[in-house]
Parts: C-alpha cells; sequence; structure tokens
C-alpha cells in the first residue's frame, strides 16, 4: 500500500519553481522504495472542452471539463532516509500552468495527488472524472521573469580563495598598526600581524597559479578589531590595509588578471567605535542616529562597573552577546537608505564583483530585497551571498540572495571524512538533501567549502591526517556549486577556533619549506580537473550502492568516483571489473 502520510508537494518553493524564464521544474516525496513510478499530470489552465474562462479558479462543478492534462514522467532524483525524491521538467507553451501527480504502486494501486485530496482512480469512470476537475490540482500561474532566481552564470566557473587579510601577507610594514607583532607570532583576538591590501597584490601570481580566479575578502572597511567586523567607517578601507588607493589598484589588477572580487558586507551590526554609535552613547535619545540601533533603555551603557552588567539582558541589541557591535535597525529609513549607499558606492566606484552578507538571516528580508535592487541595478551580474548555516529557502526566491555558504554540506564533509562521526548512509543521505533542499539554480551557484574564518580549520578536524584532507577535498571539488579554500588550507596550515583560541586565523606560510607542496600540489590538480570538467557543476548527483561499508561511489556527469574512507586497503567490483584502494584512496575514471 502507498503510504500517503509521506506524500508531500508544496507549491512555488524548492518542490515548484522557475528554472528560467520557460522551464518550470516540478519535484515530489513518497514514502522510500514504495513506487514503481511517478509522472506529473500537467497542462495549461485554460485549456477545456467547455467553459473554464476563469481557468477553474472557482472550484466546485465549474471546474469540469478541463482537457489540458498531459502525462510526464518523472525521474528519481534521489533518495533519503526515509523518502524517494522525484523530479520533471516542463516548458508551458504560454508559462503558466496546472498539475498534480500520478502515483502507480506495486500492488496495481494508483492514485492522483492533487493540492486538495488523494485520490484512486483504478476505475476508469473516476479517473476521467477526477483527472478532468481542476480544482484539485496545484497551480503555477505565471513564469513571470522578474521572478526567476538568475544567479551570474561566472559563479559556476569560479574557484573562490577566502582571505583573512590581516594575515596573508603584509606587504608595506610603514602602514602596519604600531603594535604589530612579527609576522608568524601567536594569533588571539586583539593582536595585529600587518597583514595587508598591497600584501595581496604582491602575491596575486601564486593565486592565479594556484588556479584561483575568485577573492572573497573579510572585511576590509575602517575598524578596531583585527577582523574588521565591527565598522568604524563603510567608505573607506581600513588605513593599515591601505586604504581605498590599495584597494582600486587590488581590483584592478584582479580584474586583468580574470579574478572576481567579493567584499563582506557587515550590515547586521557595526563597531562600538563607529561615530554613529558613539553619537548615541553621548547624547542618548536625542542622538538623531538613536532609531539606527535596537536600544531597550538609555544610557545605553550601565552606570555600575562593567563586571555587573547582566549581558544577557543589556540595554541594546548586539551581535551574539558581543556589547562592541550593537545590531542595526534596518527598519529605519534613514540608517536603511544609508547602508544600501554603501552597497551603491562600493560596485559603482570599485566595480566589484559580490557581495557577502554577514550574519544574513538576522536583517529583515525587505532590506535584502531593496539590497539586491540597488545591487543589481548597478551590476546585473554581481553575485550575493547570504551567510546562513541552517536552510535558507526564504532567501532565495529569486528577490534577495543568489545563493548561500553550504555550511550543510561544510558539516555532511567534514563529520564523514575528518571527524568519523557519521557513517556512510548517514553521509550519502546528508548530501543528497543538500541537493534536494535547493531549486538547481541555486544549487549551481552554491558556495561550497570546508573551512573559514569561523571554524576550526580542516587539518586540526583531521588531526592532522592529510589523506583524510585530500578526501574532503577531492569531495567538494566534484559537487555543484564553486568551491573555496581559506587561505593557507592548500599548503596544510592547521587551527583550532573556539574555547579563546583564534588559531585558525594564524599568519599564511610563506616559506615553501614550512608549505606541505604535496598537499598543494594536490589541490592544484583539483583546480585544473574541475575547470575541465564543467559538468561536475551539474546539481544532480548518482550515488552507486557498493557493499563496502567504508567505500562511497558516485557519478558526477560523465565522472565516476570512488573514495575509501577508511584505514584498510579494499577491492571493490564496480561495472566489471575489481578495483583496488589502498587506505584513504580514491579512484577517478577517464
Amino acid at each position: 500500500m502507498i503510504t500517503k502520510s509521506s506524500l508531500a508537494h508544496l507549491a512555488k518553493s524548492a518542490d515548484s519553481y522557475a528554472y528560467d524564464n520557460e522551464t518550470l521544474h516540478i519535484r515530489f516525496r513518497t514514502a522510500k522504495d514504495e513506487l514503481e513510478k511517478v509522472a506529473l499530470w500537467i497542462g495549461d489552465p485554460y485549456h477545456w472542452s467547455e467553459g473554464g474562462l476563469d481557468g477553474g479558479n472557482l472550484g466546485g462543478s465549474d471546474a469540469q471539463g478541463w482537457i489540458g492534462g498531459n502525462e510526464i514522467s518523472m525521474i528519481l532524483e534521489g533518495q533519503s532516509e526515509y523518502h524517494d525524491h522525484w523530479f520533471a521538467e516542463f516548458k508551458p507553451p504560454k508559462r503558466r500552468s496546472r498539475y498534480g501527480f500520478l502515483l502507480y504502486g506495486k500492488e496495481d494501486e494508483k492514485l492522483l495527488f492533487g493540492e486538495k485530496r488523494c485520490v484512486d482512480i483504478r476505475d476508469p469512470k473516476v479517473a476521467e472524472i477526477e483527472l478532468s476537475n481542476l480544482s484539485n490540482f496545484f497551480c503555477f500561474p505565471y513564469i513571470n521573469p522578474r521572478d526567476v532566481l538568475k544567479a551570474p552564470d561566472w559563479v559556476k566557473k569560479t574557484i573562490w580563495y577566502q582571505i583573512f587579510p590581516e594575515r596573508f601577507f603584509n606587504g608595506r610594514p610603514d602602514i602596519s598598526p604600531k603594535n604589530v607583532q612579527p609576522w608568524g607570532s601567536t594569533p588571539t583576538s586583539d593582536n595585529f600581524m600587518g597583514g595587508d591590501l598591497w600584501g595581496v597584490i604582491k602575491k596575486l601570481d601564486y593565486l592565479q597559479d594556484l588556479g584561483i580566479n575568485g577573492l572573497y575578502f573579510c572585511p576590509v572597511f575602517t575598524a578596531n578589531a583585527n577582523h574588521k567586523y565591527d565598522t568604524v567607517d563603510y567608505f573607506n578601507v581600513d588605513p593599515h590595509f591601505g586604504g581605498n588607493e590599495a584597494f582600486h589598484a587590488l581590483v584592478k589588477e584582479a580584474h586583468r588578471r580574470g579574478m572576481k572580487i567579493m567584499l563582506d558586507a557587515v550590515f547586521n551590526h557595526i563597531g562600538d567605535r563607529s561615530p554613529l554609535w558613539l553619537d548615541v552613547a553621548k547624547k542618548g535619545a536625542q542622538s538623531r542616529y538613536a532609531d539606527w540601533f535596537w536600544i531597550n533603555r538609555f544610557p545605553v551603557y550601565p552606570d555600575k562597573p562593567k563586571s555587573e552588567w547582566d549581558f544577557w539582558n543589556f540595554n541594546y541589541e548586539t551581535f551574539g552577546n558581543v556589547i562592541e557591535m550593537p545590531k542595526l535597525n534596518t527598519e529605519n529609513a534613514e540608517c536603511r537608505e544609508y547602508l544600501l549607499d554603501v552597497a551603491r558606492y562600493w560596485v559603482e566606484e570599485f566595480d566589484i564583483d559580490g557581495w557577502r552578507l554577514d550574519v544574513a538571516n538576522e536583517v529583515d528580508h525587505d532590506f535584502w530585497r531593496d539590497f539586491r535592487r540597488v545591487v543589481k541595478g548597478i551590476k546585473p551580474d554581481c553575485y550575493i551571498l547570504g551567510e546562513i548555516w541552517h536552510e535558507g529557502m526564504a532567501w532565495l526566491r529569486g528577490d534577495q540572495y543568489d545563493s548561500l555558504m553550504n555550511y550543510p554540506l561544510t558539516q555532511a564533509i567534514t563529520d564523514y571524512f575528518a571527524l568519523d562521526d557519521s557513517d556512510k548512509e548517514t553521509f550519502m543521505n546528508a548530501v543528497t538533501r543538500s541537493y534536494l533542499v535547493y531549486p538547481k539554480n541555486v544549487n549551481e551557484a552554491m558556495f561550497n567549502l570546508l573551512e573559514s574564518h569561523d571554524t576550526t580549520r580542516l587539518l586540526s578536524l583531521c588531526n592532522s591526517d592529510k589523506r583524510k584532507a585530500r578526501l574532503a577535498y577531492l569531495f567538494m571539488f566534484t559537487q555543484v556549486g564553486s568551491p573555496c579554500i581559506y587561505y593557507g588550507g592548500e599548503v596544510g596550515m592547521d587551527g583550532r577556533k573556539g574555547m579563546g583560541l583564534e588559531n585558525n586565523r594564524k599568519c599564511m606560510i610563506w616559506n615553501e619549506n614550512e608549505q606541505d607542496l604535496d598537499l598543494k600540489s594536490f589541490i592544484h590538480k583539483l583546480i585544473k580537473l574541475r575547470k575541465s570538467h564543467p559538468d561536475w557543476n551539474e546539481p544532480k548527483i548518482h550515488w552507486y550502492h557498493l557493499d563496502h561499508p567504508n567505500v562511497i561511489a558516485y557519478a558526477r556527469g560523465d565522472t565516476d568516483i570512488l573514495i575509501n574512507n577508511s584505514g584498510q586497503t579494499v577491492i571493490v567490483e564496480f561495472k566489471g571489473q575489481k578495483i583496488q584502494l589502498s587506505e584513504y584512496d580514491f579512484y577517478i575514471s577517464e
């Protein structure tokens, strides 16, 4: 029997969306291994034997007589832990559709699943009635081109490199902070090593030789902390990084090499040394900027020793519980326009190619809609990337972001390859889920990563086992979306984050005698393979089910990949041949 409680579809969602201006993508969920096949019953809502001029919107008896349905077989797109997931593509001649699902069970069952009810249609007379009653069908009213998510095409071809500017390279020691420490000193939350944008320019040859064509920068605007997430001045690059002059030179030189530049937009909060916040701290409710922040009570700082402050019930809202980062009120019209001017300025004046949106899920949706209009109005192919660590479909409907940082995939990869915290089936289900939770045009522009300034480095998660790290990199580079390397990851830099540790933000190692050149060579080869296999960015994955518990096998485009995630040499049967894989080894078909 078909388990009706497992049947699911949601219109105008990741289950039902416009892939482009002409094409609908439709998904449907059923219980795992329960159906022989699923078909999409779909057609134009105005194709009637008689009447029906309202497209069946009135319902009831007026909805009878629809003859527009076409039966289209759906493919099994993937399997998760408990469900099968089906997929079909359809190009409605007039961009509008009504649709339902035909379910063929293994015991001669045949059901019609519609928007309002699920009906047994084995009886031909019942089927004739139900398939012509438009009131029970889902609706995709119209493919409006303005509503279609169109991520920049160049993102699909991009290999990103994330730079934490303060720790990458000191190009001009004369502009370093007065208290700068020797390069390579132990990193803390409040010390400085002198990295700057002139240093990045000097290392562009290195990045180009590696195969990098996209640079993502942690914040570069004037700020107090070494991480620069506590903005003081949004319109100027920090003087210790070289100011706007250095950034102009960097963008020009990067673009000459075919490299894209993405900046960090920190619009959820600001630094407590910003003149805007200092005015509020001084004038209280009388400040013109008082409503630019979420103030619970004035004065903003309690009149008692800091050791007695209640950070859980503070006088104003902050990022996390960091009182040095008061939260901005993007619902205030003046604050909103100020931040949109910031977005406009760096695209217009410096021709940046992308914005990564920090703490993106805590800013109101309407602000991001305005943000997209401003940015895309200036540069339609500017990439808008949200930092969201959880499922984020609400931000990906074509009116806000182009895509997200793919942290769910990050966790799936590191849990399996680095930490041994999941088994093969759990890992495969997690990866499949990362494909199915978003539209395919979102997946194509996903930002994939294994580590960042916010996480422990991959090599530390692997307990310094570089064989495991290589497998993690291999898997990431063969997935849909654009891969990113966190600075130094390619030469074997490690470092833990958390519990007061900042070792994941160590200074970049430039001495080749201290670099892992074998790992660097491996990643260089992965980058070349990625660029020579555009089909690796297809938004679908096919798993081969091998008996061995520690060997995963999958197809990406025309390439088969086998990975032995274990410390034992294994021999597996695959497509009629025996393949031997050493411990933590892999096989890639030609």
